[in-house]
Parts: C-alpha cells; structure tokens; sequence
C-alpha cells in the first residue's frame, strides 16, 4: 500500500469494478482527445478499455483515491495477455516465467480530474514493486496513445507500432513498450 499526503493506492476490490470501468471511459473520452478520434475512442471503450477481472482476482491490480475519491487505476499480471478488458482480452492466459518474461503493466487509466497529479506514478510503482517482489525484472506493456509520454518518462522504451482492427471495424493504434527494472 502507498500513501502520500491524501494520495492512496491499495489492491482493487470485485466490488469496485464497475465504479473503475466508469472511470475508464471517462479517462478514455476526455484524456484521449487530440490522439484518438471520437470514433476510435467509443470503440476502444467498447472493446478494449476496461478492467480484467483476472487482475483483480490475482490481487495485482490498484485502485488510486486522492482525498477518498476514485483517482485511477492499473495493474500488472504474470499472465502472458497483454491489453484487454473483460470484454476482449488480448493474449493468452498462460502465466509467464519470470526468469524469461517480462510482466505485464496492464489498464492504467486516470480520472482526468486526477492527472498529472502523480496518480500514475504512484500506481506504476506498486506495480513495479510487486512485480519485482515475484522475480520479474522486465516489464512489458501496450500502451494507448495518450499513455505514451506517461511510459516514455518512466523509462520505457517503444519496441513496435501496433495497429488492432476491432470487431466494428475501427482500427486503434497502441505502443508496445518495455522496460527492465532490475
């Protein structure tokens, strides 16, 4: 658990996951402006941007409050999946060996009211411990457009350009980015 001045960061609950997934679209709407088109944000928030419940099972994904309100969220997972909700998750469910895999760093998103706050940051950071704590000493993620910058800053560093046509036919553009950290 993280707690800076009125800053908190502790494992998401079952419970909270559609109080997170609202969060998410609100993210995604707002923040995504000038780096997805409104098109490719709804189908993003249709198809891909949401919580993966697996994460919140296996107690490796966070939920941020600043001064008690919902901030932001984001997770890590030693499953080989890398992007996707609930709704369509993109990978397989195989758990990774942490002597040759990266982890994951997976659905980080912030309350717009929240960003450049160092919500992101601080969850980055529990993630990052956590994942280090199960021998993990790469960590490896898709990251949207708008997160870019965020991961550039952290140290990760853009291995390709991806491009996923989703099942209505818009095509969104993602980052896959890693980063060794130990």
């Amino acid at each position: 658990m993280t707690n800076l001045s009125s800053l908190v960061v502790r494992p998401s609950t079952l419970d909270e996951v559609p109080q997170l997934n609202q969060m998410i679209i609100e993210s995604a709407r707002v923040l995504s402006r000038g780096f997805y088109t409104e098109q490719e944000a709804e189908s993003a928030i249709r198809y891909v941007f949401g919580v993966d419940t697996a994460l919140v099972k296996d107690g490796s994904y966070f939920t941020a409050t600043l001064d008690g309100v919902l901030a932001g969220c984001g997770g890590w997972s030693r499953r080989r999946t890398l992007y996707g909700g609930d709704q369509r998750p993109m990978g397989e469910d195989e758990i990774l060996d942490p002597a040759h895999d990266p982890a994951r760093i997976r659905a980080f998103f912030i309350a717009p009211s929240a960003a450049r706050r160092g919500v992101g940051r601080a969850v980055f950071e529990a993630c990052k411990q956590a994942a280090l704590s199960h021998g993990y000493r790469r960590l490896e993620l898709m990251a949207t457009l708008p997160g870019v910058p965020f991961y550039q800053v952290l140290g990760f560093e853009k291995v390709e350009d991806v491009a996923d046509t989703l099942p209505d036919g818009v095509t969104i553009r993602f980052e896959r980015m890693r980063l060794t950290i130990g």
